[in-house]
């Protein structure tokens, strides 16, 4: 009998290409595109928005095609109540949340594996660019083949039972190599450009302005409040100096915004919290291992000490430029991802 394989479908060239490799490798394949957001939002935001109107309609469209059975799920209240109200907390509090990863551990692979599971698929799928190796009954996380398109950073909590289940048909490939197949096949996405995952706006509603203090001294000027800003932020500021300012601190307690100058914005460590092994366990010792504060940047030399179970203190190899608190942290040795947290205290 056919293995079933449920996968997340957006309309973009990733997820039907993904989505070709799956019939073609001989899989049962059913398609779902989830709704994260009601209608009346969905409209306004239009095309921009991840999982928008227009995703649904070319998800169906290509399902069409493709002669796979197409779903839509409505995860638009269990999205507000897991993502945007924790990240609208996370903006009052100073911090810079990511969206994406909670995301992909919350509602693609956690509510979607359930559903997944009522439509007795043996493995959930996406177009991600990245691959699990399962390896003496234990389940690894590692890079994609394309290491600019490379999204493990965004799958650093996933658990090992969600690592069991997935499947990436793209952990292969490389972004032109799908494009190309894509229009091999006949797919219209072939072309599309790629998602910009907009998942919300920052919306401080009204916010209290407060001071603008130059290395915790000088009053600067006024903010417009604290939701508007990230920590290593130059743009938007609204204040004069002789060089270029950047956030180095937001200070939600007292609604103070600090800023300095670049040589100000590079730290040599920081708190993680809410630490996650990929491979479940937990060890006191020392780790030296790669560190990447932000999707985009390069991996660092770093050391992770552990504190507790769930806290570690992350030291630098060399300062690096504002590790932003609310930003995931991920931990590499080599391709392979050994886990992460959140940064929290930068010292």
């Amino acid at each position: 009998m056919k293995k079933r394989v449920l996968i997340a479908v957006s309309g973009g060239v990733d997820s039907s290409v993904a989505c070709h490799l799956l019939k073609k490798k001989g899989y049962q394949v059913i398609a779902a595109t989830i709704k994260t957001w009601p209608k009346k939002e969905c409209g306004a935001y239009g095309s921009k928005l991840c999982c928008s109107l227009d995703a649904i309609s070319s998800a169906r469209s290509i399902c069409g095609k493709l002669g796979v059975p197409h779903y839509v799920f409505d995860f638009s209240k269990e999205f507000r109540n897991k993502i945007i109200l924790l990240c609208e907390r996370d903006y009052k509090k100073g911090r810079t949340p990511n969206p994406c990863v909670l995301c992909n551990s919350e509602i693609k692979f956690g509510l979607l594996l359930k559903k997944a599971d009522e439509l007795a698929c043996d493995y959930l799928s996406s177009g991600h660019y990245a691959n699990v190796v399962c390896k003496e009954h234990k389940y690894y996380l590692k890079k994609g083949k394309d290491r600019d398109k490379d999204q493990s950073y965004f799958l650093f909590n996933l658990s090992q039972h969600q690592l069991s289940r997935i499947l990436f048909p793209l952990g292969r490939m490389k972004k032109d190599e799908v494009r190309a197949l894509a229009k091999k096949v006949g797919l219209k996405s072939h072309d599309r450009a790629s998602s910009q995952d907009l998942c919300f706006g920052r919306d401080g509603g009204e916010e209290l302005v407060g001071d603008i203090m130059f290395r915790g001294v000088k009053r600067m000027g006024k903010h417009k409040g604290i939701s508007h800003y990230t920590v290593g932020q130059r743009k938007g500021l609204g204040v004069a100096f002789s060089e270029p300012l950047y956030v180095t601190h937001i200070d939600a307690l007292n609604n103070a915004l600090h800023v300095g100058t670049i040589k100000d914005s590079y730290k040599e460590a920081f708190i993680a919290d809410c630490l996650h092994w990929i491979n479940g366990s937990f060890s006191q010792r020392r780790i030296h291992a790669k560190a990447k504060i932000r999707y985009g940047s390069k991996e660092v030399n770093a050391c992770i000490q552990p504190l507790s179970r769930n806290t570690a203190r992350v030291t630098f190899e060399k300062p690096q430029f504002s590790p932003t608190p609310g930003q995931a942290v991920v931990f590499y040795k080599k391709d392979t991802v050994l886990g992460g947290g959140w940064i929290k205290d930068v010292l």
